[in-house]
């Protein structure tokens, strides 16, 4: 089977991309898409072991970790080892479920299309074909992130920092695995906050509470929500950054979520799938 290199790199770029998404998907981690980008080129670049013949099992997978060492880092950071080698096992999952399902296939059909060595592959189909195989694995990660989610269950004590610009609010904050609100828009968990609990981000972000109903905000938009009892719509908005904060153990945990103002005066609610 002949290997285009240029093939070879655009497939695991595209691959990587996808595989980082679905991280940061799985475990709520914020990674911007310049940064998802530039480390699947990085990381595509290790594919070209491929080509080396005879490669001993242990480099192989040496290497390979230190692809995903590679690949975390430049994506999520490391602002601390035990968050970082955290981010790195379900990279190393998310992967181990992504290439299961291409391996099954390989061993299954034996396709003439495509080709393992070195724990990488090679696929030569068309580009339309990829995209509908990685969008139905996408899903598959998202149902299962899903129903984790709701399964999952977190006692303790909570804080939700909000920072937009250069205003900051801390607010208590209760773990809820009844909160399943997420925008439909970009596929982000939503953490409900009263609305005299962000009070201190009105005069830097521009948000007027004298309203009765909702907020005259700089950037929200509505979304709409549904619960036991209720149905109606949420004002919604995303900050620079989010993080809960465990009271007991003083660990810190930054997430990709969206912040939902609730007008009555309540505590945050935050899924506690969103500490995994």
């Amino acid at each position: 089977m002949c290997i285009y290199l240029d093939v070879l790199i655009v497939l695991n770029i595209y691959v990587n991309y996808f595989l980082i998404k679905a991280t940061a998907k799985f475990t709520h981690k914020p990674v911007s898409s310049l940064r998802c980008a530039l480390s699947a080129l990085v990381g595509s670049l290790f594919s070209l072991t491929i080509l080396i013949r005879n490669m001993p099992i242990a480099v192989s997978m040496l290497l390979k970790l230190i692809a995903a060492l590679t690949i975390v880092a430049f994506s999520f950071g490391v602002k601390d080892m035990f968050g970082f080698f955290k981010q790195t096992f379900y990279f190393y999952l998310i992967n181990f479920m992504f290439g299961g399902i291409v391996m099954l296939m390989y061993m299954t059909f034996k396709p003439s299309f495509m080709l393992f060595n070195n724990s990488y592959f090679y696929i030569d189909f068309s580009l339309v074909s990829l995209v509908i195989f990685t969008l139905i694995a996408y899903a598959a990660i998202s149902v299962f992130r899903f129903f984790l989610d709701k399964s999952s269950g977190r006692k303790g004590s909570y804080k939700v920092i909000i920072r937009k610009n250069n205003s900051v609010a801390a607010v208590e904050a209760i773990a809820d695995t009844g909160n399943v609100l997420v925008d439909v828009f970009t596929g982000k968990p939503v953490i409900i906050c009263g609305k005299n609990e962000l009070k201190c981000l009105d005069e830097r972000y521009g948000m007027d509470f004298n309203l009765t109903d909702y907020v005259s905000c700089e950037g929200c938009r509505i979304i709409p929500y549904s619960t036991i009892d209720n149905c109606g719509l949420i004002q919604v908005f995303a900050p620079d950054e989010i993080i809960i904060k465990n009271i007991e153990s003083n660990r810190s945990v930054k997430v990709d979520a969206l912040i939902g103002i609730n007008p009555k005066d309540t505590p945050a609610i935050f899924n506690p799938g969103l500490l995994v």
